[in-house]
């Protein structure tokens, strides 16, 4: 998916609450994001999607309309996530994206992984995979052979581009895949 509005195709999603999320770590999603926007990473144009795991919930943006000003509203917490079924259980007034499967199961799959930062820009996807490892096929965005094949490419590497579609940065912490962006973006210049 490229700068799309593709949100909640597929899904059967159950809403525990449409209220904010209270989620501890809504603070650093922020100002991650401020900090990016300051280092010119990201911009108002900029689609991404980004998830951080606390507990067996992940909390995941949402139908965000300026990265570099992200609102606690914009962010679902999702608490269950059933693969075979595509049922949602969430937390949260939006609706969730198509890449949440993708995010829910590299979560749930590596326990070392806490955060996961997906850009989902053309531009940045084209010069990146000319230094990071592309996975081989193409397959619709949150399938369960996508998400087979790029858990595959996480064993070799915290930086995954996803063949014609988007990169995926992971990490333990929101400090170590910002550092990791930061470091690839200047090798990119």
């Amino acid at each position: 998916m490229i700068r799309g509005g593709f949100r909640n195709i597929g899904f059967q999603t159950f809403y525990i609450s449409r209220e904010k999320s209270n989620c501890p770590f809504i603070p650093e999603i922020i100002k991650l994001c401020k900090n990016l926007k300051k280092l010119g990473i990201i911009d108002e144009k900029s689609s991404l999607v980004l998830s951080l795991r606390y507990g067996k919930r992940v909390l995941i943006t949402s139908g965000v309309e300026d990265f570099s000003n992200i609102k606690q509203d914009e962010l679902l917490e999702i608490v269950d996530y059933d693969p075979l079924k595509n049922n949602l259980l969430v937390l949260g007034p939006g609706e969730p994206r198509l890449e949440t499967s993708v995010h829910w199961m590299i979560h749930h799959a590596r326990n070392e992984i806490n955060v996961v930062i997906q850009f989902n820009e053309k531009s940045i996807v084209e010069r990146i995979s000319n230094i990071i490892t592309t996975t081989e096929h193409v397959f619709p965005v949150g399938s369960i052979e996508q998400i087979k094949e790029i858990l595959k490419n996480l064993c070799n590497s915290k930086i995954v581009v996803v063949k014609k579609q988007s990169v995926i940065f992971v990490g333990k912490s929101l400090e170590e895949v910002k550092n990791q962006i930061i470091k690839t973006f200047e090798e990119l210049k």
